[in-house]
């Protein structure tokens, strides 16, 4: 019977081009289209302008909406550029290096391939072929382990709970995760950004300890443990593209 319904469906509609232009105030602004969406909505991040449609939805009709809410496109594009910086970081004597949203210096001197913090300067001590940028790495993973095990014990005292092991992770595509096997694993890129951005993925991990799920129930607990965290999880995503690459 299901085989049979698939001949009876209606012809599918002509394909939605799936990037497009408009011009507000003078500027030229890109956005993609994605059909079969219920209500017209669109959302802006590090991918840029992106609209969700439903499938017979006329382009006259997306381009009119876009260029109804202009000043609001505009204003959150200027702002996720100014909030961007360039991803790829060249370690070099000299270079800024973003350290817990602040920007460190990094001291590049002989050496034999190892790295030292002295207050907000990060020197390494580098052979003449050294990788600088995985000898900063290291430097930055061991300070990353450093700092989330400081605020994992900090957000397991508040539910009455010893942390948990500790690891870091480099998933390109999550910042935490929990496992009551292995414990907690982090994000080390995570410690690049603003610090109240870390801990709000170390309160989601640790509310994981209570409850193995996103039920209401959990996201209660994150709440208990991080109050803004609807604010902190938007502006991750922003973030994410401002994350170096070294």
């Amino acid at each position: 019977m299901l085989e049979q319904l698939k001949l009876f469906r209606l012809p599918q509609p002509a394909p939605v081009p799936k990037t497009r232009q408009v011009v507000i105030s003078g500027r030229i602004v890109d956005f993609r289209i994605k059909t079969g969406a219920r209500r017209l909505s669109m959302t802006i991040d590090e991918r840029g302008l992106r609209l969700s449609a439903p499938t017979r939805m006329r382009l006259a009709d997306i381009d009119h909406f876009v260029l109804d809410h202009g000043a609001w496109v505009l204003q959150k594009l200027d702002e996720l550029a100014r909030v961007c910086r360039p991803r790829h970081i060249n370690i070099k004597d000299g270079a800024p290096l973003p350290l817990l949203g602040q920007d460190i210096e990094v001291r590049v001197i002989p050496g034999a391939n190892r790295f030292r913090w002295i207050a907000q300067t990060l020197v390494l001590e580098a052979r003449p072929d050294a990788n600088l940028g995985g000898l900063a790495t290291r430097a930055l993973k061991a300070q990353a382990l450093i700092h989330f095990s400081g605020r994992l014990a900090h957000y397991t005292a508040q539910i009455h709970l010893a942390p948990p092991p500790l690891g870091l992770s480099a998933a390109r595509t999550r910042w935490g995760s929990c496992s009551r096997n292995s414990g907690i694993r982090i994000n080390w890129r995570l410690i690049h950004l603003a610090p109240h951005l870390g801990d709000y993925v170390v309160a989601h991990e640790v509310a994981h300890l209570l409850e193995m799920n996103h039920s209401v129930h959990f996201w209660r607990i994150v709440g208990t443990l991080y109050p803004d965290w609807k604010t902190a999880r938007n502006e991750l995503k922003t973030c994410a593209a401002s994350l170096p690459i070294l």
